[in-house]
């Protein structure tokens, strides 16, 4: 029976953050009340109470929902154990964008963060949020970008500059592309500008593999 709790739980805290995507998707975060997110799950405002604080709370949990594994996908890449991650991390914005594009979860999610939301006083932990993610993702940006850079033999001017404007490149096309969809295609477009600006931070070639050095035998040491 416990078990079963719990599978309901989190079924109504699924239904609650589906009602969110879809109220502050159509009015706005400011403009929602929990009342409106309440009806939209056919749930208690109760029910919102027991699984969120407040609407801040609500917001943060279903922006995480999709957030979190892209997020997780782009600090891995700074973790990649290979000497050159600049692969993985590109795997991994490219895979933000085609999420962006084909998971119409993600877009709705991404449409309320970039174009319903004001930074009022009320969302001042949702602020915080936003601000928390966008530095965690510069940093794991100019880790990649600077160990990038020393694989190929260059120094980057500035690498924390660098990943500021990989960061905005991304960021940018993503919100111009939530714009008008239509106007061009945000894969196809973000992949070509994310290698130009790689291939401007001299970052284009493969990294070449450090030279082995040859053991030496007992005949060559003598």
């Amino acid at each position: 029976m416990p078990r079963r709790t719990k599978e309901e739980a989190l079924e109504t805290r699924n239904a609650l953050l589906d009602a969110a995507e879809c109220v502050f998707q159509r009015k706005g975060v400011s403009a929602s009340s929990l009342a409106d997110i309440a009806a939209e799950a056919g749930a208690s405002r109760g029910a919102i109470y027991w699984h969120f604080k407040d609407k801040a709370d609500l917001f943060n949990a279903m922006m995480e929902r999709v957030s979190l594994p892209l997020e997780h996908a782009l600090h891995d890449s700074a973790d990649e154990p290979a000497p050159d991650p600049l692969a993985a991390m590109r795997g991994a914005l490219l895979q933000v964008l085609h999420s962006a594009a084909h998971d119409p979860r993600t877009r709705r999610v991404f449409e309320v963060a970039t174009h319903k939301v004001e930074y009022v006083e009320a969302l001042g932990s949702v602020r915080a949020r936003h601000l928390a993610v966008r530095n965690g993702c510069l940093g794991d940006l100019e880790q990649v970008l600077r160990r990038a850079a020393a694989a190929r033999g260059r120094a980057l001017p500035d690498p924390v500059e660098a990943a500021r404007g990989l960061h905005a490149l991304v960021d940018g096309l993503i919100q111009n592309w939530m714009l008008d969809p239509g106007a061009f295609d945000l894969e196809r477009a973000g992949g070509a500008a994310i290698d130009t600006y790689l291939a401007g931070l001299g970052l284009d070639k493969v990294a070449t593999p450090a030279p082995a050095i040859p053991r030496r035998t007992a005949r060559t040491r003598a």
